[in-house]
């Protein structure tokens, strides 16, 4: 039985948190662990890469490669503690675990404002943030020789260093339920996924909606289909883009994408048939359309008052994105409008489910981000505050009350998450073959620095 080598963490850890963490481990464990620069953010933030055993086999983990999901700091630490812990993730694999802290540092530290709790939904939208989409760094939308962010650059990198057999990126699912995609099927994973769940309580997503038209390798397990060229819309709808998920399949790599759920629908694993899905989807498109259409007149009248309002051009872009996509989306999930666009396939209880979270998230999002656009201008000429605030507090309370939305401890989150990222490690082994290199020159040459004393 394994052993916590650090405190146990009750809420996420920060940035700073992250690196003062693995630093204590590597302490602790000088011969077994290595905290290595991997590279620098935009704003000069460090990327760290904590790795752990000497085996010729890399798995990579990516945390944080969205700013707004912190679970995955959580996760590394705790797999970190349970690779020293236990020989046979290490040396009996002849495995050696690259665990990249925290892919996106700015954006985690954007979100401070609700990292440490407590946690509410009210209180995680008015202070969310995420970068727009060609600012997330596992997104080539140009392809990898064209990737523009030093973020970018330098998973990539590692990517081409070590030649994972298994990489994980690990992701969090704000409202729903927990799911994972691959780019090869893992046989069993989804066995293991579902006892993982049930013993942690965690609802299994049996219908995400950008998984609609991706092969299903077994309950809340998706194969990725391979990239292709679209527009930003495609993009989004879709997500078979070109990314670092899919960059190191040259090597032999499965990536596995893991979304661990902040707070649980336990609608969204109704795999049984709805009485009506013309009449949900109906409303969930429309009422999407109507939401959009209105925090469209809230960015018109709030636009001239917030543009010089401190990072207004990094809040206005994702709210752009956002604004971009719902048209699209509202028509492609409205089974009144034919275009000559996709068919929808056949859809669960679950899959509404998915569709009316994903719909009020978008809306959610786009009034947190215009709410602090407002806040941080320091002054309100055209009255919006009020309304958004209303507008956040009427739709929280729809997740709430309408969706069943409950929180689930960071704890809960991060142990669901590393079992999860366990079971994909021990079933990916089996398959790999033994790599002469280890990744990492010069093992143990260099200190361990904690990134807030960087």
């Amino acid at each position: 039985m394994w052993r916590c080598a650090l405190p146990p963490l009750l809420r996420y850890p920060t940035a700073d948190e992250l690196g003062a963490r693995a630093a204590a481990l590597v302490a602790r464990h000088p011969t077994d662990a290595r905290l290595r620069r991997a590279g620098t953010s935009r704003a000069g933030n460090p990327l760290w890469l904590l790795s752990v055993g000497h085996g010729s086999r890399q798995a990579l983990v990516v945390a944080g490669p969205h700013a707004n999901e912190p679970v995955g700091g959580g996760t590394v630490l705790r797999l970190a503690e349970r690779a020293l812990a236990d020989p046979a993730l290490t040396a009996g694999a002849d495995a050696t675990w690259n665990l990249l802290l925290c892919l996106d540092p700015d954006g985690l530290r954007r979100n401070e404002g609700w990292l440490r709790g407590p946690y509410s939904l009210g209180r995680y939208f008015r202070n969310f943030f995420r970068p727009g989409f060609g600012e997330q760094p596992e997104w080539l939308p140009d392809g990898a020789d064209a990737a523009a962010l030093p973020e970018t650059r330098t998973l990539l990198a590692l990517q081409d260093e070590l030649r994972p057999f298994l990489q994980c990126s690990l992701h969090g699912v704000d409202v729903g339920g927990g799911f994972v995609e691959l780019t090869r099927d893992l046989p069993g994973l989804a066995l293991r996924v579902a006892h993982t769940a049930a013993r942690l309580r965690i609802p299994r997503e049996l219908g995400p909606y950008d998984t609609l038209y991706w092969p299903c390798l077994g309950p809340a397990v998706y194969r990725i289909p391979p990239p292709r060229r679209g527009d930003l819309a495609a993009a989004i709808t879709e997500a078979a883009v070109e990314s670092t998920w899919y960059h190191p399949h040259r090597h032999g790599t499965v990536t596995a994408v893991v979304e661990s759920p902040m707070w649980g629908v336990a609608a969204v694993e109704d795999g049984s048939a709805p009485a009506d899905a013309a009449a949900v989807l109906r409303n969930v498109s429309h009422t999407l359309r109507r939401d959009a259409r209105l925090l469209e007149g809230v960015l018109a009248r709030i636009r001239p008052h917030v543009s010089a309002a401190p990072d207004a051009e990094r809040l206005l872009a994702p709210v752009e994105d956002y604004l971009l996509v719902c048209p699209g989306l509202a028509d492609a999930w409205d089974p009144d409008v034919t275009d000559g666009g996709r068919p929808m396939p056949a859809l669960s209880t679950g899959h509404l489910a998915a569709l009316r979270i994903a719909g009020r998230r978008l809306a959610l999002r786009t009034a947190g981000l215009l709410h602090q656009l407002v806040i941080r201008s320091g002054a309100d000429p055209a009255g919006a505050l009020p309304e958004l605030d209303r507008l956040i507090d009427l739709w929280c309370a729809d997740y709430r009350d309408g969706c069943g939305a409950r929180w689930i401890p960071v704890p809960r989150q991060i142990e669901y998450q590393s079992r999860v990222v366990l079971a994909a490690f021990e079933l990916a082994v089996r398959n790999a073959p033994a790599c002469s290199r280890s990744g990492e020159p010069g093992w143990g040459s260099e200190p361990a620095v904690p990134m807030h004393r960087e």
